[in-house]
């Protein structure tokens, strides 16, 4: 048996060994953050960079441990500390915030090609084939046929007036669900979503599937594509530490190939069916017969004529329409409803603005559109003050360059913060005050194609969001909907889907800080 002095000294020398092991782990941690520190030092020296200013961060980590969730306002705090160009280490991932019009001109507008290309994160990479779309596809011969074919093909004038009569019917279909629940609480958002996926499944294969099955597709689309938007929104540690990217530690990749698979195999399914019907073939992509997104894609792969696109990048460029469409206009829809509900003479303008262009027992038309020159700057100003991506998607120089007499190594990760360019005191007459009134006269020439760098809802140059033209036109018109039934019984609606909009409300208090 041990004595009560056995038992003592045992005791202290575990405790010695345990100090000791601790101590060796702590001088093993300083000589390592030492050597990191020289290496990051040499790097920056051996290159000559005058790089922007800002924080270096914790070793390993950088500034990840300090980030809020909405990145916009963290970035938008450390651009009043830093000023409006600086980098951030966000894990081991150099980072440059760029928070000026005029520098963003510089950088997008000066080096337009020098930043053509996209950071893409995992879970993107994943649900577009391997960067097989327009959104992520690396600047080049590729990108610009893909692009050619979406923006002046898919999207030109005589495709989307050949599929007028799907979105109406389902404009039409959404005014008839929200009348019939006047009276009780309802989502706004998810009816937003819903609305907007069902028009954009409607132009993929409205011309293709009919009745019943056409339904039951949709809404196991809906399903599917509401799966991929909370993966894409999660953050993924594999984003911000590139060699862990082959372990995927939190399934990220894993769960979007998963969607993305669903997905895909409903695209399939309806290109199959598309085949079985054995439609005419047509004469060129422009006569579209088919009334269909899928059916002018299948038509312009089988035509042979100059490249020829994969089944992949029909697939990947479909996966765009359903991110790009659902998650711009929805998020639109729901701000510019939200800003509408707080501010009754907004709504009241809006309302009269709709009776004189429309008329009172008139059903608004997309011709409609062009006239409502004061509830088109209703859904600019929400725009500007709720844009759909505030950081936009991140740009990645090629080769080094200078912006603003700063270098910006090649491979850095460049986000263009227009939340905080959207709040620019120089720029904007009360900013944080939501005033539509403001791009009327000479406002009105603010549009979304990015010609002015202080406003730049859906991006600029070369990257633009390519489907803008059919995200302004379907979220219009769900937008005016909401007008024409909210005013039909305002203080009810206010009473019952005020519940809807306290936490959306809460956000707009905290966002204006």
């Amino acid at each position: 048996m041990c004595s009560a002095g056995d038992k003592t000294g045992m005791s202290s020398q575990a405790m010695i060994a345990t100090l000791a092991t601790i101590l060796c782990i702590f001088f093993v941690f300083t000589i390592l953050c030492i050597f990191w520190f020289l290496w990051e030092f040499k790097k920056m020296m051996s290159r000559n960079y005058h790089l922007p200013p800002g924080l270096r961060g914790l070793p390993l980590v950088g500034y990840l441990p300090f980030l809020r969730k909405n990145l916009h306002q963290s970035f938008n705090k450390l651009a009043r500390i830093y000023g409006p160009i600086y980098k951030l280490k966000i894990g081991n991932k150099q980072c440059v915030i760029i928070s000026s019009p005029s520098l963003v001109k510089v950088a997008v507008g000066d080096h337009d090609i020098t930043f053509a290309n996209r950071n893409p994160t995992v879970a993107a990479l994943a649900f577009s084939y391997g960067g097989n779309d327009i959104a992520f596809a690396p600047y080049g011969p590729e990108w610009r046929m893909l692009r050619k074919i979406f923006a002046r093909e898919m999207l030109s004038n005589s495709i989307l007036d050949a599929s007028y009569t799907l979105r109406r019917n389902e404009v039409k279909k959404c005014i008839r669900d929200m009348y019939g629940k006047v009276g009780t609480a309802i989502n706004v958002s998810e009816i937003a979503f819903s609305t907007v996926i069902n028009m954009i499944t409607s132009m993929f294969w409205g011309g293709t599937i009919e009745g019943e099955k056409r339904t039951n597709l949709g809404a196991e689309f809906r399903a599917a594509a509401m799966q991929l938007t909370v993966i894409l929104g999660k953050p993924n540690v594999s984003d911000f530490f590139p060699t862990l990217a082959r372990f995927d530690i939190e399934g990220v990749e894993r769960e979007m190939k998963k969607v993305s698979l669903w997905i895909g195999r409903i695209f399939e399914s309806v290109i199959e069916q598309r085949k079985k019907l054995g439609s005419v073939k047509q004469e060129g992509p422009r006569e579209f017969r088919g009334k269909d997104f899928m059916q002018f894609l299948l038509d312009f792969r089988e035509q042979g004529t100059g490249k020829s696109i994969s089944l992949a990048q029909i697939k990947a460029m479909l996966m765009d329409i359903v991110i790009g469409g659902t998650d711009t206009t929805s998020t639109m829809v729901e701000w510019a409803m939200t800003e509408m509900i707080l501010h009754p003479e907004v709504m009241r303008k809006s309302q009269e603005e709709l009776t004189t262009v429309v008329g009172v027992n008139n059903t608004v038309e997309e011709f409609h559109i062009s006239k409502l020159e004061y509830l088109n700057a209703v859904v600019k100003e929400a725009l500007r003050l709720h844009p759909a991506a505030p950081l936009l998607l991140p740009r990645c120089p090629t080769p080094s360059c200078n912006v603003g007499g700063y270098t910006i190594p090649k491979g850095t990760k460049v986000f263009l913060n227009v939340w905080t360019m959207h709040r620019d005191p120089e720029f904007w007459d009360n900013p944080y005050e939501f005033r539509p009134e403001r791009f009327l006269g000479d406002g009105i020439k603010l549009d979304y194609h990015g010609n002015s760098h202080h406003y730049l809802p859906f991006g600029v140059r070369r990257r633009i969001c390519a489907g803008l033209h059919v995200d302004a036109c379907v979220g219009f018109i769900v937008a005016f909907v909401r007008v024409e039934i909210t005013e039909w019984n305002r203080a009810r609606f206010f009473r019952k889907f005020w519940c809807c909009f306290g936490e959306i409300s809460t956000f707009m208090c905290d966002s204006n800080a």
